[in-house]
């Protein structure tokens, strides 16, 4: 996957064909519910996390690939921002083409391990118009399960076990960059409630992943970020940058607004290419056995 480039025509005539106008900066007109966004009603297949891994392959037309893992909290409180970024899509887009044109996002949706039917739903990696329809068939549960926490570390876990990454041969790592307004899960279950980390991804595991052992697993081969959101008084701001600040740096931990989210993604993703210095070879061991590609 990740062929072709984006465009701001090719976003404009998909927005249209949604019967979306989009403005001058790009951007999409108008204000809209997140279920006239996201109208799936199940989780799409093409999403599913069973046996799969998912590829960032450099090209010919994309050289040096940049792999942007995009995980976003599905859960009842933050559809409004996941609504802000679909509209906005086109200017991340076009802000990003000025200084890296070898971005590949994918995309996840982030639910509840615990409590949740669909915890998990991912995307290719890719680089062109794909981006906004994998990001517009993302289903909306709107579950979570008031433990304080979401499984935000399933963008970890897939991350780390679930990607090749070409970018790592050239000493370079991927970006995960999780968007949210719950305090980080201190695990991720083997078994929950309705699904749990075996049953949602296919993987054969003998215990809980703890979040400890996540974090120094992944970050061989991904510099991690999550975006807290800001909307509405919470009792429990300062849990919740505590228990991200435990394993993130402070700059990776950034609290954003609503209007906001879209010069984050961009400024994190800049910076990372400007700043990223050539590293050891990442070699990530995986077991490709019932492995879709």
């Amino acid at each position: 996957m990740g062929c072709g480039s984006w465009t701001s025509k090719s976003f404009t005539s998909y927005a249209n064909s949604r019967g979306m106008d989009v403005s001058t900066s790009g951007a999409i007109l108008g204000n809209y519910s997140n279920q006239e966004i996201f109208k799936s009603r199940s989780i799409n297949p093409a999403l599913s996390p069973v046996n799969i891994m998912r590829e960032c392959c450099d090209n010919d037309e994309h050289p040096n690939t940049v792999p942007v893992v995009l995980g976003l909290d599905v859960t009842g409180s933050m559809g409004d921002a996941a609504v802000e970024i679909a509209k906005k899509l086109n200017v991340i887009m076009i802000k990003l083409y000025e200084k890296v044109t070898d971005v590949e996002f994918m995309i996840m949706g982030i639910g509840d391990l615990s409590y949740d039917d669909c915890p998990i739903q991912i995307s290719q990696f890719e680089s062109d118009i794909r981006i906004a329809e994998q990001l517009d068939k993302l289903y909306f549960e709107f579950g979570g399960g008031g433990n304080g926490f979401e499984s935000y570390t399933v963008a970890w876990y897939m991350g780390s076990r679930h990607t090749k990454l070409d970018c790592l041969s050239r000493g370079k790592k991927g970006i995960i960059i999780t968007i949210g307004d719950e305090q980080l899960n201190p695990y991720l279950p083997l078994r929950g409630r309705y699904c749990g980390l075996e049953d949602a991804t296919g993987d054969k595991l003998q215990a809980d992943i703890e979040t400890k052992d996540l974090y120094e697993e992944t970050s061989k081969k991904f510099n991690i970020y999550h975006l807290d959101v800001q909307h509405g008084r919470r009792w429990d701001e300062d849990e919740i940058e505590t228990s991200f600040k435990k394993y993130l740096k402070d700059d990776h931990f950034r609290r954003v607004s609503m209007d906001s989210i879209a010069n984050e993604i961009v400024d994190i993703v800049v910076s990372e290419v400007e700043n990223n210095k050539t590293e050891e070879p990442v070699i990530a061991s995986e077991n490709s056995e019932g492995i879709i590609w």
